[in-house]
């Protein structure tokens, strides 16, 4: 290999040895059922939750709960997406053990998929951090808005998510950041390099997933204080909003699994750049711990797609009401706003009836 050619690999191998990643010994790290099964298990679970909320789409006559689940909706896609496009370069990688630097010595489809890692990553996390932001306007500031959100704005504010996380993927493409080949071999995402577009793309990432993370955490809690006071206040005894719980505990599910899942990888990727800012220009590839390690964050990262489709799943109000068995037929409009309650007694009474 020449030496310029070299340098044109090193743009996406660098971070990692390939060669390495091909050694027997890492067979007992990096099993390919792995990928395979959690890969087929995500899918089908995003697929089955996808129809379960395009069948209660059609049942519904709230705009606001159906607002909600165009939300919902956008989430499972981006989840199904982001498992079906990189399982389809990850799993043949495990079976085949294709050279990348034969398959692919352009780099492009190592960067196309770390612009998946990045986008189908980054989307969940955004996306929960905006439905979160629009049931905290719809709870505390119920009269703040005109209207409530119609299907098109919900679906224009799901389109803008995409648009924003497509363009901070295409960062590394347009020349801030690489995306690189990382252990075992079989996946690209960004690079942990002490190089100074590197650093800029890594907090970039990192940081804007943990502020989404900090986001719903704020706003769900700030929701979930209210609601708990309309619940328990003894004049608003039936202000029950059967919908906004259950809103609310699929946003806190939502968010409790990307917390779990999420921040690991992103903290992880905070510390590791600031670790190596004194070593700029000096290190030229990671640590085989630091790329097991990334490895792990990664699989943690897996997770939430596969359980996010199983948070509507399983707290639908349907499940609920077997659970809490208050959860029962949403009240009237007149005991949902108990200041009306008065005056339509007054004007439902017999004698104003006789009249």
């Amino acid at each position: 290999m020449g030496p310029s050619n070299g340098s044109r690999l090193d743009t996406c191998f660098g971070a990692f040895n390939a060669s390495d990643g091909r050694s027997p010994a890492q067979s007992s790290i990096t099993s390919p059922w792995f990928s395979t099964a959690f890969g087929f298990i995500g899918l089908g679970s995003n697929l089955f939750a996808l129809c379960v909320l395009l069948s209660s789409s059609r049942k519904l006559s709230s705009q606001t709960r159906s607002s909600f689940l165009i939300f919902l909706c956008g989430l499972v896609v981006t989840d199904f997406m982001g498992l079906l496009v990189t399982a389809s370069v990850i799993i043949p990688y495990h079976f085949i053990k294709f050279t990348w630097a034969k398959v692919d010595p352009g780099c492009h489809l190592c960067n196309f998929l770390g612009f998946s890692m990045v986008f189908f990553g980054q989307c969940p996390l955004l996306l929960g951090a905006t439905m979160a932001g629009e049931r905290f306007l719809g709870i505390n500031r119920p009269f703040s808005r005109s209207t409530s959100i119609s299907r098109r704005r919900a679906w224009s504010i799901v389109g803008l998510v995409w648009g924003f996380c497509c363009l901070l993927g295409l960062l590394p493409v347009l020349g801030l950041g690489r995306y690189t080949l990382q252990y075992p071999g079989s996946w690209c995402f960004l690079t942990l390099l002490p190089d100074t577009g590197d650093i800029i793309f890594c907090l970039v990432f990192a940081l804007l997933g943990i502020c989404s993370v900090l986001l719903s955490f704020v706003f769900n809690t700030v929701s979930v204080v209210t609601l708990c006071r309309v619940c328990h206040d003894r004049e608003s005894v039936q202000r029950r909003r059967d919908s906004e719980v259950e809103m609310m505990v699929q946003l806190v599910g939502i968010m409790v699994i990307a917390t779990i899942c999420w921040m690991p990888l992103l903290i992880f990727i905070v510390q590791m750049v600031l670790q190596q800012l004194p070593a700029k220009g000096q290190l030229q590839m990671l640590p085989m711990e630091t790329q097991k390690m990334l490895l792990i964050y990664i699989r943690m990262v897996t997770w939430n797609q596969i359980l996010d489709p199983w948070v509507y799943i399983l707290f639908r109000r349907a499940v609920l009401q077997r659970i809490y068995p208050g959860l029962r037929p949403q009240p009237s409009m007149a005991s949902l706003y108990p200041v009306f309650n008065l005056s339509l007694r007054c004007k439902l009474s017999p004698s104003s009836v006789l009249q």
